[in-house]
């Protein structure tokens, strides 16, 4: 299928229908949509890609056909010529390409992703949705005229730190670099250089023989010599793997391994809970 542009898709139902092509804007009730059976939707170029010293790499998912147009069209691809077969590792042009008056642009592809996705939810189908999800976040985080700029940059920081709330490998990544730099700087400034010891002084008052004892507790010094040893790096595992849940490790810590432990215990929990979102995402039903 090649287009439902003008279709009133209240009560239309597709089976088993290739749509890598398919054009949805200006389609009415895109959310009653159903699609049934092996729906075949175009998928984000394959490879590594330069942007320019940076090399990177699209995540894999399923797009629709108006988002296919407009990256083509922003990324300066060339027309492909007729007849010949999609280019995988290329964004696929539209029949418009690179007229940008005639291209939708990230709000009109947003709007059809979300009625997309609400068709696939209102089926009990939420895995099935996840893509047009991602696929509505990405038009809303590149959308410069309906996003506010305090949004796209929220966005921004949702996709980097777990592709929306949908990809478990990147924010257990994230999770994983920052307890590896935690500690890191807890060896290296956050653990005193010894276990502060209590200290005993003793009063005796004139003309008796009553002893008071005041007991103090010494300021935990900052580390010097060898930082990075075995013993120092399975103090510093104690406390972050324990800021992960929440804990307190108990274990003394200078001022400055005192602020490490409050940023790891807000920052790695909430990293943990985006991964188990993601996998949630993937196999609620």
């Amino acid at each position: 299928m090649t287009s439902v542009q003008g279709v009133d898709a209240t009560h239309l139902v597709l089976t088993d229908t290739d749509l890598s092509d398919c054009l949805f804007s200006g389609a009415f009730h895109l959310d009653q949509l159903r699609l049934e059976g092996r729906t075949t939707l175009a998928s984000t170029p394959t490879g590594w890609h330069r942007r320019g010293i940076a090399p990177v790499r699209w995540t894999r998912r399923r797009t629709l056909a108006e988002e296919q147009h407009w990256r083509a069209q922003i990324a300066g691809q060339p027309t492909a010529p007729a007849g010949t077969l999609p280019d995988p590792r290329r964004w696929r042009t539209g029949p418009h390409h690179p007229d940008p008056a005639l291209t939708p642009d990230p709000d009109d592809v947003a709007a059809l992703y979300r009625q997309l996705r609400k068709a696939f939810e209102d089926g009990k189908n939420e895995p099935g949705a996840a893509d047009f999800y991602y696929g509505e976040c990405e038009m809303r985080r590149h959308d410069r005229t309906g996003t506010p700029t305090a949004e796209r940059r929220l966005l921004w920081a949702y996709w980097l730190l777990s592709g929306y709330g949908l990809r478990a490998g990147r924010a257990l990544g994230w999770l994983a670099t920052a307890m590896l730099v935690t500690i890191m700087l807890l060896m290296a400034f956050g653990l005193p250089t010894s276990s502060p010891k209590q200290e005993a002084t003793g009063t005796v008052p004139a003309g008796g023989g009553t002893v008071t004892f005041i007991i103090d507790k010494q300021d935990p010094k900052n580390p010097a010599g060898d930082r990075f040893t075995s013993k120092r790096f399975d103090k510093a595992l104690n406390v972050t793997l324990n800021s992960v849940v929440f804990r307190s490790s108990g274990q003394d810590l200078t001022t400055t391994g005192t602020y490490i432990e409050m940023t790891s215990r807000i920052l790695e929990p909430a990293l943990l809970a985006l991964a188990v979102l993601a996998v949630r995402g993937r196999i609620k039903r």
